[in-house]
């Protein structure tokens, strides 16, 4: 039976990627040693990361004044070293969620935090609008795709401060002004490579704003001044991500990924809307493409553990919901063909009338 797979992270990577990348693990570039094993100083990797680079500021078209790195471990990682180096005073923070609330905690460690809006009154299910940013903050951070609630930025806002953006989830999925952040960074595991790679998008000016001492690995300017190798990088999750940036391009760049990934999350929004078994948890204005939360409609909550194993028989993977949620979670990154959306829907659809005939 196929599977297909929704989880959100580590998520699916495109099947020329991962056979590009098997074979790299026997054998990488012809050199007759594994991509594993290989010097992260040889010319094959820094053709490889250099590569990375080009592709990552062509795809989104970032300005030459802005430096691109890659760095070990999680996003989470930058939830404390955004704060250590910019974090002079007094920093904004929009609450949309679980991610954005250990940003704040880690954050309150360097300096004042002041949370400029919040979605948490009702429960994180939407995108707040409208408020008032501060003039005074060393900068305003938000974070632009909300994995466990399904609720996503649509647009770019506007700041009259730097602007940073943790785009773990949504990176590459639709076209972005990066002039309007002075700093984006996210995981590299949902969108494109495995896990343990974050990227880092930062503006030229920023550099000089290192507001104090800091450890040399914490220091954002340790990593650009030496093209993202002071230390040995994730050389298989770097030659991945190169691998992805390649594949999004041969489909024709961001914007044919965001039609596609319209498309995708259209069908699924769609079937949720129709179907009265089940009912979304987000405003539709808000609605992530990439993470499409569901639950059971009112009066059939009872069959959600029945549904849940109805879709696992169907080669459904991963579409639990969060733990802090329940429910259901469809995650339809870049990767996730539009055949594996429509088997849910099918699914749904056939669940439904399984129902109606009881």
């Amino acid at each position: 039976m196929k599977k297909h797979n929704f989880n959100a992270g580590p998520s699916i990577l495109p099947d020329v990627v991962l056979q590009n990348a098997a074979k790299a693990i026997i054998d990488f570039n012809g050199t007759g040693l594994s991509l594993l094993s290989i010097s992260h100083r040889t010319k094959d990797f820094e053709d490889v990361l250099n590569e990375a680079q080009a592709l990552f500021r062509e795809l989104l078209d970032i300005p030459e004044n802005y430096k691109i790195f890659f760095v070990g471990g999680g996003a989470s990682t930058q939830f404390f070293h955004i704060p250590a180096n910019f974090l002079k005073t007094k920093a904004g923070y929009v609450n949309t969620g679980v991610w954005s609330k250990k940003a704040i905690k880690e954050a309150k460690y360097y300096g004042e935090v002041q949370v400029v809006a919040t979605s948490e009154d009702r429960n994180f299910t939407y995108i707040p609008k409208g408020f008032e940013i501060p003039a005074d903050l060393d900068y305003l951070y938000i974070c632009t795709n909300n994995t466990i609630y399904g609720s996503e930025y649509k647009t770019d806002i506007d700041s009259p401060v730097p602007l940073f953006a943790d785009m773990s989830s949504d990176i590459l999925s639709r076209p972005v002004d990066v002039k309007k952040y002075a700093l984006i960074y996210g995981g590299a595991q949902k969108n494109l490579s495995p896990a343990g790679l974050t990227f880092v998008i930062i503006r030229d000016d920023m550099l000089e704003k290192v507001v104090r001492e800091l450890p040399t690995m914490v220091n954002v300017n340790t990593h650009v001044d030496n093209n993202s190798m002071f230390n040995t990088p994730p050389v298989f999750q770097i030659y991945v991500l190169n691998e992805t940036l390649k594949w999004i391009k041969s489909l024709g760049g961001l914007d044919a990924m965001y039609k596609i990934n319209l498309e995708k999350a259209g069908l699924l929004y769609d079937e949720i809307d129709r179907n009265p078994l089940f009912r979304g948890t987000v405003e539709k204005e808000d609605r992530s493409l990439m993470n499409i939360c569901f639950v059971m409609a009112e009066g059939y909550e009872d069959l959600a553990p029945e549904f849940m194993e109805f879709a696992k028989a169907r080669g459904m993977v991963g579409i639990k919901g969060h733990r802090l949620v329940g429910g259901f979670r469809a995650s339809c990154y870049n990767a996730c063909p539009k055949e594996s959306v429509e088997a849910l829907v099918a699914c749904m659809q056939e669940f439904e009338q399984m129902v109606k005939n009881r």
